[in-house]
């Protein structure tokens, strides 16, 4: 039974180095996940002037609940949505000017709903070029805080962002959200919240951040359930397969966990414990209709296998899709489509049929520089001879040892 050791998560490691960068004291980060995403924040801390010290297996952060130490900076934040994101919300509560800048695929995805909220707090941010993206500069007062409406119908960090920020204002935030995707992603933001010693409340669609600031502590990242849900995918797709990933169970918190629920309505035999999560390909797989609103991020990796199902797989409510990394809808859709798969895309729903047309080889996947799509189609690739990608090194942006960790599995697995 092969065990799959997975790195921690990037959306937990991003959120801990907010909050430990924020908090009185120094954070020890066990088993942080080191990928080009969070490396670029950790280098994103440095720049504003935060200590950050790494071992092996650790990362140790010096907090400043003053903000960051120097009173200029000029941060790039590579590919990393988290980066850029969190970390100019983070310097708005310093005093200083600093400017943002990102990669050319990172300028291209939108910001607009969170500089509006930032600007309603009387934060003077200014986009250099096109409203709402980068390249920006902040010019750092302090926040005083108080009641924001937020639309983050689009992505959950632009939530996630404002939340983090509250105990660093003056008078704490109200933050009411007029649409909101991947919910699980802000209960992850809140439960950590919590460990940093802060309680956010709720009433209705309005979330309430005390002031006060964060207590540094010593955090654990637990594996990430997005990355895991690829090789969970491979034993469903693999008749007799079995994987298992530790430190990923009952008591995980990231939604996209979830997605081995997809696994099993679709025929996989699954078991989630304390002590992690195992799937097992049962040699069926059914076509179904999912919402995956909530679990977005693993949308790639259900469309990649669906062709395997017996019937049709429609995907719904995954229109925040459009605006990650790529249009992953579409991106995924004309993959499949080279690949000879019959497949139909709407505003925010895909639905793919059996089987690839007869085609037996695979071609060339277009990753588009997108991460999940090389991640999502290595898994087609163990049932389909031949597949390669234009990209495979993009996958450092999560999972730098994606590669050699997937051909290890497919060994295990005899594929």
């Amino acid at each position: 039974m092969p065990t799959v050791d997975i790195p921690g998560s990037k959306s937990i490691t991003a959120r801990a180095l907010f909050l430990a960068a924020a908090a009185d004291g120094v954070t020890t980060l066990v088993r942080p996940l080191r990928s080009d995403d969070t490396e670029g924040f950790a280098e994103g801390l440095t720049r504003l002037g935060y200590r950050v010290g790494r071992t092996p297996d650790t990362w140790q952060v010096d907090g400043r609940p003053e903000g960051p130490a120097v009173p200029e900076a000029d941060v790039y934040c590579r590919d990393g949505a988290t980066t850029a994101r969190f970390l100019p919300t983070l310097a708005a509560a310093g005093h200083g000017t600093y400017r943002f800048d990102a990669s050319p695929q990172m300028r291209r995805r939108p910001l607009l709903p969170l500089s509006r909220a930032l600007r309603d707090l009387g934060v003077d941010l200014r986009h250099e070029e096109a409203e709402g993206h980068h390249p920006l500069t902040v010019r750092a007062a302090g926040v005083e805080g108080g009641d924001v409406v937020l639309d983050a119908g689009q992505s959950s960090q632009y939530l996630t962002a404002l939340l983090l920020l509250g105990p660093l204002t003056r008078k704490g935030l109200r933050i009411k959200v007029t649409d909101l995707v991947s919910v699980p992603y802000v209960e992850i933001t809140i439960a950590m919240m919590r460990a940093f010693g802060v309680e956010v409340g709720r009433e209705g669609n309005t979330f309430v951040v005390p002031p006060g600031g964060y207590r540094a502590t010593m955090y654990a990242i637990e594996p990430d359930a997005s990355t895991a849900g690829y090789f969970f995918a491979a034993a469903a797709v693999t008749p007799g397969a079995e994987v298992t990933v530790p430190g990923l169970g009952t008591g995980a918190l990231q939604g996209d966990l979830g997605f081995v629920d997809v696994l099993r309505r679709m025929g996989a035999d699954v078991s989630v414990t304390a002590k992690g999560t195992t799937v097992r390909g049962t040699g069926r797989l059914d076509g179904l209709t999912v919402n995956m609103r909530d679990i977005s991020d693993t949308m790639p990796t259900l469309a990649a296998i669906a062709p395997f199902a017996t019937g049709p797989v429609r995907i719904e409510d995954v229109a925040n899709t459009r605006v990650k990394e790529c249009d992953r809808l579409e991106a995924g859709a004309e993959n499949l489509r080279r690949l000879g798969a019959q497949v139909a895309v709407g505003p925010d729903w895909i639905e793919i049929q059996p089987g690839f047309g007869g085609r037996t080889t695979g071609v060339e996947i277009t990753s588009y520089g997108d991460h999940r799509m090389v991640m999502s189609f290595a898994v087609t690739g163990l049932r389909v001879p031949g597949i390669s990608f234009d990209d495979p090194g993009c996958v450092r942006k999560t999972f730098p040892g994606f590669h050699e960790a997937f051909a290890a599995l497919r060994k295990d697995i005899g594929q």
